[in-house]
């Protein structure tokens, strides 16, 4: 009776009061929460951002095609006019322009700088086109170009469109696997810091069972202290990243890559997620530790 009205008052007080805590453990179950969870945030937004970067490239470059039209200086205004002539009746272009001088020397500016002499250099006519949801028919424009304008060269941008997206796609992919990664670290270095407790607390826990404690009650001591340190901890880190990425510079003009790495909007909330996640991991994590380091002690 005695036995069993300790129990009782163990369990009302809080079964993880009847551990005493340890020192190092806690700190490192709170410090190892906290930086894989500051980890995880810059995951999750690598893994947003390059989301972001697919699609904005996939739509930029899925719509828009390049003319190149190389000939003699004396035929170039000739090809220029057959070219235009073919794009007017073609379906599927929403717009269809030359690129001024102004704009080709902004072209080359990034490899020769800005004091190119582009009015003296034999470049080849560049026509932008901006093509509807329904697109052009891209080999039947070519076979029309090289009827109208033998010179005029179109390319419609998909050997660039595929290697980018395919690309951006892979970082995201890169970012997703961190993020398990980071989730494994985590529940590895909570085990340990579990497994240090337990064998810390080894007395105690002998006593405990001489009271009449399952290993159960025991180790959901450790189970809900492990997984408190873990919640606070990745609350900590969380908060962190995420004050990180909101100092992160705004997206640029030239829509960087680098300067996009954050989150917009909604996106906000994926990183509240992170706190809950770790608590699970930590909840798991220990609980198989406590359950299978009890089962040796004896």
């Amino acid at each position: 009776m005695a036995r069993l009205a300790w129990l009782m008052r163990a369990d009302a007080l809080g079964s993880d009061r009847v551990v005493p805590p340890t020192g190092f453990t806690a700190r490192l179950t709170v410090l190892t929460a906290a930086a894989m969870a500051f980890l995880a945030v810059f995951a999750l937004a690598l893994s947003l951002a390059t989301g972001r970067l697919a699609d904005r490239w996939s739509q930029a470059l899925a719509r828009s095609a390049t003319i190149r039209i190389s000939a003699p200086a004396d035929q170039m205004a000739a090809q220029t006019r057959a070219v235009l002539d073919v794009l007017a009746t073609t379906p599927g272009l929403a717009s269809s322009r030359p690129l001024t001088g102004d704009e080709m020397r902004k072209l080359l500016d990034p490899w020769f700088g800005p004091d190119l002499p582009v009015d003296s250099l034999p470049l080849p006519q560049l026509i932008e086109l901006v093509e509807t949801d329904a697109g052009i028919d891209a080999e039947g424009l070519r076979l029309r170009l090289s009827v109208e304008a033998p010179g005029a060269v179109l390319d419609d941008h998909t050997r660039w469109r595929r290697p980018l997206v395919a690309a951006a796609e892979r970082l995201r992919l890169l970012g997703l696997m961190s993020l398990v990664l980071i989730g494994a670290a985590t529940a590895g270095m909570i085990t340990l810091a579990a497994q240090a407790a337990l064998a810390a607390n080894g007395q105690v826990i002998r006593v405990l069972r001489l009271v009449g404690a399952r290993d159960l009650f025991i180790a959901r001591a450790f189970v809900r202290r492990f997984t408190l340190r873990g919640f606070a901890g990745a609350a900590i880190g969380t908060a962190l990243g995420m004050l990180a990425v909101a100092l992160l510079p705004d997206t640029d003009e030239a829509g960087g890559f680098l300067t996009g790495l954050g989150f917009q909007g909604v996106a906000w909330a994926w990183p509240l997620l992170v706190p809950p996640l770790a608590a699970i991991v930590a909840f798991v994590a220990t609980r198989a530790a406590a359950l299978r380091i009890l089962r040796g002690i004896r």
